[in-house]
């Protein structure tokens, strides 16, 4: 499903000084020629690639001996720093196919051809073996900011100079047992603003689908804004497309103990599914570690945004020194233009450690491609700390579970709490007397009872407390939302429980 040694692979190849605007030293790259390059040229690049048949791309064999240690020691040379930012990865066991990389000026392209020099490797450690993919360096020259490698994954370090959750150009057949395919970009081509803004072009290829991306990179004081542009082309029919992917990791957190073997009090890259559907609903999934496979479909007609996101941002919620959960970034997509019929997708499967990415969303659209179609969807992502699902209504601050039944008392058989936890400014003044509604149903299961109250000493800050009977082995599948005189005055809460 995910590659799971990829975790941490970006932040082991450490930044070093940058020397110059342009790799100008005695280990520069030898560019190739110039070639005509724009985004016209490069979709039709797609085009006549969807036409022939799929080749896959062999590995090279030696980069399977370079594990995450292996891979740190070799480092990019500062002097063959390219574009006044960018510095480029080795093949590793993880990223083990090689890619083109072009510099793009003023609308042309120049290759950077894969040269031992531009590495320095320690003594007893194999040679590079090609170009795994790159990132661009922060104007503070002591980190990376954005970085693509392996298949079609890429990340950004958001606002807080921490890499997290991932995303992807596409998924193919995910959550289909023993069908999903990871197209992979086979080339890119750079165009440097400086340190602050990129434009990276992009060739996928893959058994089922080509495309071109385009990919306008900032970064900013609050995180990094990317504007995707992608036109895709199918080989073949596909039964799930999904679009603007996102891949993180969730192994326990306060509403999800059971995993929680670790001495760190939580452990997750994201910990909720943030969506704003196009009637304008907004709707929280808490991340929970299945004990199976999980896939949620949530139907929706020209969605306004959905994204993993990570709401806890407390240090002593995680206790974690060197990881910085707390630090994690959100990924919020916001689609450009309609986007039709479909589904915001999550699927999960379970995980026993924090190198697993077992979580995915994405959007699906309601009619499956057919071979020979070209789709194009053009959409944002927001990498940052800050929290893009405002709109005045309380958000869900905690999720946790527990034995049905009330403190003090025996646990009541067959049945599970759920506890909710709202903030917001509209909950500021209102009491037990005011008349809010505790709005719940209940899928695969029979509702027990159900309170809502404000929080005691905690000012707009309310708890929704529900006890379910699950009907059988599976989870029940609650939705909540709290709201007074028919307005809401919380986003609704989807969460299974079992």
């Amino acid at each position: 499903m995910i590659v799971t040694a990829r975790r941490g692979m970006l932040g082991m190849i450490g930044a070093l000084p940058m020397l110059g605007l342009v790799a100008a030293g005695p280990a520069a790259p030898a560019f190739g020629r110039p070639r005509p390059f724009s985004w016209t040229i490069l979709q039709r690049k797609a085009a006549a690639l969807a036409a022939r048949p799929y080749r896959p791309r062999s590995p090279v064999a030696a980069a399977f001996d370079r594990d995450f240690d292996t891979a740190g020691a070799i480092r990019y040379r500062p002097d063959a720093t390219i574009g006044d930012a960018v510095r480029l990865f080795p093949l590793s066991r993880t990223a083990a196919q090689p890619v083109q990389i072009a510099l793009v000026e003023g609308g042309t392209a120049r290759e950077i051809p894969f040269a031992p020099g531009l590495f320095d490797v320690p003594a007893g450690v194999a040679e590079a073996h090609g170009l795994a993919g790159f990132r661009v360096l922060n104007p503070g020259r002591d980190s990376d900011w954005l970085a693509f490698l392996g298949a079609s994954y890429f990340r950004t370090a958001g606002g807080q100079d921490q890499y997290g959750l991932s995303a992807r150009a596409i998924a193919i057949d995910t959550g289909i047992d023993g069908k999903e395919e990871f197209p992979a970009f086979t080339a890119f081509w750079i165009e440097p603003f400086g340190r602050s803004r990129i434009v990276v072009h992009a060739l996928l290829d893959g058994p089922s689908v080509t495309g071109a991306f385009r990919f306008d990179c900032r970064l900013g004081a609050d995180g990094v804004v990317q504007d995707v542009a992608s036109v895709l082309h199918m080989r073949r029919d596909v039964a799930r497309l999904g679009i603007a992917p996102a891949t993180s990791m969730f192994w326990y957190g306060e509403g999800d103990r059971a995993a929680a073997i670790d001495w760190r009090p939580e452990i997750h890259d994201s910990d909720g599914l943030a969506m704003l559907t196009g009637a304008g609903e907004r709707i929280w999934r808490p991340l929970v570690n299945p004990r199976t496979l999980m896939l949620n479909s949530f139907v929706d007609r020209d969605p306004k945004g959905f994204g993993l996101l990570q709401r806890d941002r407390a240090f002593d919620h995680y206790q974690d020194d060197g990881a910085f959960y707390d630090r994690r970034p959100n990924l919020w997509v916001e689609p450009a233009g309609r986007w039709g019929a479909g589904s915001v997708m999550l699927y999960a499967f379970p995980t026993r450690g924090e190198t697993d990415d077992n979580v995915v969303a994405f959007w699906n659209p309601a009619d499956a491609p057919r071979a020979g179609a070209r789709l194009a969807f053009d959409y944002r992502l927001t990498w940052s700390s800050r929290d893009p699902t405002g709109g005045g209504v309380a958000r869900a601050v905690a999720t946790r579970t527990g034995t049905g039944g009330r403190p003090g008392e025996p646990p009541r058989p067959g049945q599970r709490k759920l506890v909710i936890d709202f903030a917001g400014a509209g909950l500021a003044g209102l009491g037990r007397q005011s008349g809010v509604d505790c709005n719940v149903e209940v899928a695969g299961g029979r509702l027990v009872e159900a309170h809502a109250y404000p929080i005691v000493g905690q000012a707009e800050q309310w708890r929704a407390t529900i006890d379910v009977a699950p009907a059988g082995a599976a989870p029940a599948e609650v939705r909540l939302w709290l709201g007074r005189g028919g307005a809401a005055l919380s986003e609704t809460i989807v969460v299974p429980i079992g």
